[in-house]
């Protein structure tokens, strides 16, 4: 016999080797033993699209987060979204909105088959808008902040709004200009694009929290994280949206003895727990 079955890839292929007839026969019966459970690891295979929080990237705060998750064999898609530091509000969220779906899609082509939402922070906050709006099995908000229809939040930001509203109106919406952002009980400048702007500052928008916990889809449950030690604002404001969630069986209130910027790293066992329970209840 002068072939062989070996696994590449989670598939059994075929390689043309010379070999005994009673060798070929032991290493066919182990393939033909493991297949099904190959079948089985692929059939369960989960992608989480991971989204850090403003002014982060990929490689911060999120890092471990994502790494802990594929060492379990997840599938995971770690977005730079507009909010980074290195993008500063270049598109509006209907843009966002198109990466977050091109990268569901694209974990949908690598096999997974159930998948995931998970944001930190103000990829909290959008993870939630979405969680409304696309199609997944759940919804993780890991220490979600960022909510712009905040009375203080308005106070800071509210007349850069105006100036980059106008700026639109006047066709110079796409020229990067000073405007004004907000976070930790201070505002502060930063040089973003007028028309993208408008949308992620509209106290009506995408980051309206209480609008976006209102309107999570009802059939998709929702891992709601809020550390020990996170920011007494944020923990008051995010016990009180984790209760405008709709029910679902399988929603759940984790609090991790953490603070803020420690949260996606103290949740990675709770999420592998949350995400395989919920994948499993699905089946």
């Amino acid at each position: 016999m002068r072939v062989f079955l070996v696994l590449l890839d989670g598939e059994i292929q075929v390689i043309r080797r010379v070999f005994s007839g009673k060798v070929f026969s032991v290493v066919a019966g182990l393939l033909l033993l493991f297949a099904p459970l190959v079948a089985q690891a692929q059939a369960d295979r989960i992608g989480i699209v991971l989204m850090h929080g403003k002014h982060g990237l990929p490689t911060g705060l999120v890092a471990a987060l994502a790494q802990g998750l594929e060492k379990q064999g997840y599938l995971v898609a770690n977005l730079e979204m507009p909010w980074s530091r290195n993008r500063t509000y270049d598109v509006p969220v209907a843009r966002a909105e198109e990466e977050v779906r091109a990268a569901i899609a694209d974990l949908r082509g690598k096999g997974a088959r159930k998948l995931f939402l998970a944001g930190h922070s103000l990829g909290g906050a959008f993870a939630t808008y979405l969680a409304g709006r696309l199609a997944v099995d759940g919804t993780i908000a890991i220490a979600p902040g960022g909510d712009v229809s905040n009375r203080v939040y308005r106070i800071h930001v509210d007349e850069s709004l105006s100036r980059a509203r106008r700026l639109v109106e006047e066709g110079k919406g796409a020229e990067r200009v000073e405007l004004i952002d907000y976070e930790g009980g201070a505002p502060y400048a930063i040089h973003a694009v007028p028309a993208a702007y408008v949308t992620w500052f509209d106290p009506a928008g995408a980051l309206n929290m209480n609008r976006s916990t209102r309107a999570a889809n009802p059939r998709s449950p929702v891992l709601w994280i809020v550390p020990t030690n996170d920011y007494p604002g944020l923990l008051k404001l995010s016990l009180a949206l984790y209760r405008g969630l709709p029910a679902h069986p399988l929603t759940r209130l984790y609090e991790p003895e953490a603070d803020h910027r420690g949260a996606p790293t103290a949740s990675i066992d709770q999420i592998v727990r949350w995400t395989k329970g919920v994948a499993a209840a699905a089946e």
